[in-house]
C-alpha cells in the first residue's frame, strides 16, 4: 500500500510546501485587496460584498465540488484549480499595470479564486489520507493548524510591507509565482486515487446523494456535525465581536487590538506544533472534546475578566489560539482516518457547507444582543456552550466510537439503490 511507504513523509512534506507557499501568497493578496478596496471606496457594502465573493462558494457551491472532487482524478483537479487561480490573479495583474481596473474585477477575481481554492483544499484534503499513515494524520493536521497560525502572524506586516514598496501587480506577481511553484510541485507528485469499485458506474448525482446518504446514516458523524453548527453559531460571532470587546471593555486601541490579534495567532501555532510533535490521544476524538471542553473555559473566562486585567486577557486568549488547533487537528484527522477514501471529497464539502450556514445567522443575532447585553456576555454564553458540547460528546458512545472502523458497514448501502 500506498502509505506503507517509507518514503510517505518526504512526498507528502514537498507537496505540502508548496501549497504553503501558494497559501502565503494568496493571503498577501486577500491583505493588499482589502486594502485597496479600503483605500479607494471607504464602503463598508463593497468590503462585505468582497467578503462574500470568498464566503459563497464555501456555502453553496462545497458539496457539488466534493462530488466533482470524489470522481475525478485530484491531482490533475488540484493542477486545474491552482491554474485557474494564477490566471484569475494574472489578468487582475494586468488590469491594475494598464490602469484599467475598476472594483466589479476584483469581484470577479476573488469569486474565480474562491471557486478555484474550494476545488483545490477539497482535493488536497482528500488526498492527504492517500499519502499519509492513519498514525499519523493528526500530527500532519498539526502542522497544518500551525501553517495557518504562522501565515495569520506574517501575512498581515508583510503584506503592509509589501504594498509601501511595490504596486498591487507585484503583489500580484508573487501570488502566481507561488500558484505556479506549487502547481510543478504537484506535476512532480504521484498522487495515488481511491478505488471507486461499484461507484464507478453512479453518475454525478447518484455521487452527490450517495455522499449526502452517507453523511445522514452515520449516527456519530450526524452528532458531530450538530455539535459542530452550535458551536460554530456561538463563535463565528465572536471575531467580528472582539474589536468591540477591546474598545469598549478593556478601554483599549488599534494597538491593544493588534497584540491580541497577533498573540491569538501565536497561540494557534504553538497549539498547531504541539499537536504536530504530541498526535494526540489514541482516541483522536477524545483529544477534540478535552480541547472543546478547555476552549470554552477560556473563552467564559475572557468574557468574566475585570477591565482593569487587560494583561490577563492576552494570557487567556494566547492560550484559546493555543487549543484551537488541537480541536480543529483532532476532528479533522479522525474524520479522515474514518471516512471512506472515495467519499473525503464530498463528505468534508457537505460538512463544510452546513457548519458554515449557521454564521450568517449567528452574525444578525449576535450584534443586536451584544449591543443590549455587552460583548462580554456573548463569549460568556459562546464559552458555556462549547464546554457542554464538549462533555456532551463524551455521553454518545456513537461519537468515542467514531474511529472504529466497523461503523462503515452499518451505514453502507447497495449501489443498486442510489439508481
Amino acid at each position: 500500500m500506498e502509505n506503507s511507504n517509507q518514503h510517505w513523509a518526504r512526498r507528502f512534506y514537498t507537496l505540502w510546501t508548496g501549497q504553503a507557499l501558494s497559501l502565503l501568497g494568496s493571503q498577501l493578496v486577500q491583505f493588499a485587496i482589502i486594502w485597496y478596496l479600503t483605500e479607494k471606496t471607504n464602503s463598508a457594502t463593497t468590503l462585505a460584498i468582497a467578503s462574500m465573493m470568498g464566503l459563497l462558494p464555501q456555502v453553496l457551491l462545497s458539496p457539488f465540488i466534493g462530488t466533482w472532487v470524489d470522481r475525478g482524478n485530484r491531482r490533475l483537479i488540484m493542477i486545474f484549480a491552482d491554474s485557474i487561480v494564477a490566471i484569475a490573479t494574472g489578468m487582475l495583474a494586468l488590469l491594475f499595470a494598464m490602469d484599467m481596473i475598476q472594483v466589479w474585477h476584483i469581484y470577479l477575481a476573488l469569486l474565480i479564486r474562491a471557486i478555484g481554492g474550494g476545488f483545490h483544499q477539497s482535493a488536497f484534503g482528500a488526498s492527504t489520507v492517500l499519502l499519509v499513515p492513519k498514525d499519523q494524520l493528526a500530527r500532519v493536521q498539526g502542522f497544518n493548524q500551525a501553517l495557518n497560525g504562522g501565515l495569520n502572524i506574517i501575512s498581515a506586516p508583510l503584506g503592509a510591507y509589501l504594498l509601501a514598496i511595490l504596486p498591487m501587480q507585484g503583489i500580484l506577481a508573487i501570488d502566481v509565482t507561488t500558484a505556479l511553484i506549487a502547481v510543478s510541485i504537484v506535476l512532480l507528485t504521484k498522487i495515488p486515487q481511491p478505488e471507486r469499485g461499484e461507484q464507478a458506474s453512479l453518475t454525478f448525482w447518484q455521487d452527490f446523494r450517495a455522499g449526502f446518504h452517507y453523511i445522514i446514516k452515520w449516527r456519530g458523524l450526524v452528532i458531530i456535525l450538530i455539535l459542530a453548527m452550535v458551536i460554530n453559531f456561538f463563535f463565528s460571532a465572536t471575531e467580528p465581536l472582539t474589536p468591540l470587546l477591546i474598545t469598549n471593555h478593556f478601554n483599549g486601541g488599534a494597538s491593544q487590538l493588534g497584540l491580541w490579534l497577533a498573540l491569538f495567532s501565536v497561540g494557534i501555532l504553538l497549539g498547531g506544533i504541539f499537536l504536530g510533535v504530541w498526535g494526540g490521544f489514541k482516541k483522536k476524538i477524545v483529544t477534540a472534546l478535552i480541547g472543546l471542553i478547555m476552549m470554552g473555559i477560556l473563552t467564559f473566562g475572557i468574557g468574566i475578566i475585570p477591565a482593569h486585567l487587560f494583561t490577563v486577557g492576552l494570557i487567556v486568549n494566547t492560550a484559546l489560539g493555543l487549543t484551537l488547533p488541537i480541536v480543529n487537528g483532532s476532528i479533522g484527522a479522525t474524520l479522515q482516518s474514518t471516512v471512506a477514501a472515495d467519499m473525503q471529497g464530498r463528505v468534508f464539502a457537505f460538512i463544510q457547507s452546513i457548519v458554515l450556514l449557521v454564521s450568517p445567522i449567528a452574525l444578525i443575532i449576535a450584534g443586536p444582543f451584544a449591543d443590549r447585553f455587552g460583548m462580554q456576555f456573548w463569549f460568556i454564553l459562546a464559552g458555556c456552550i462549547c464546554a457542554l458540547m464538549g462533555v456532551v460528546g463524551f455521553f454518545f458512545p456513537d461519537v468515542i466510537e467514531i474511529e472504529n472502523k466497523k461503523q462503515e458497514e452499518i451505514i453502507a448501502k447497495p449501489i443498486a439503490e442510489l439508481s
